[in-house]
């Protein structure tokens, strides 16, 4: 039996680097490791949210999940960029 694992994914990795990469325009004292960094630190304070299909899980949340996943993607994104940020002034500081 052949199992394909390709379509499985973490939910969160696409809009995390999606909405990245619309926020750089925002912050553009970051480099492209910074804003890889700041993707890094958000994924790493979500939920783990593994599927195949994206609509699938949009399909079986409700609105008051949807409100608090995105209320916790902003939560995330608003966190990683301070910590990138502030670290990255810290170390420039230091040298």
């Amino acid at each position: 039996m052949i199992i394909n694992f390709e379509q499985v994914h973490n939910y969160f990795e696409r809009v995390v680097f999606e909405a990245v990469a619309k926020m750089a325009g925002s912050y553009p004292e970051f480099s492209a490791d910074m804003l890889a960094d700041v993707a890094c630190v958000a994924l790493n304070r979500l939920p783990a949210r593994y599927l195949r299909h994206d609509v699938d899980m949009m399909f079986y949340l409700t609105e008051t999940e949807r409100h608090v996943m995105d209320d916790s993607l902003q939560d995330a994104l608003s966190f990683a960029f301070g910590f990138v940020g502030d670290r990255t002034a810290r170390q420039a500081g230091a040298l």
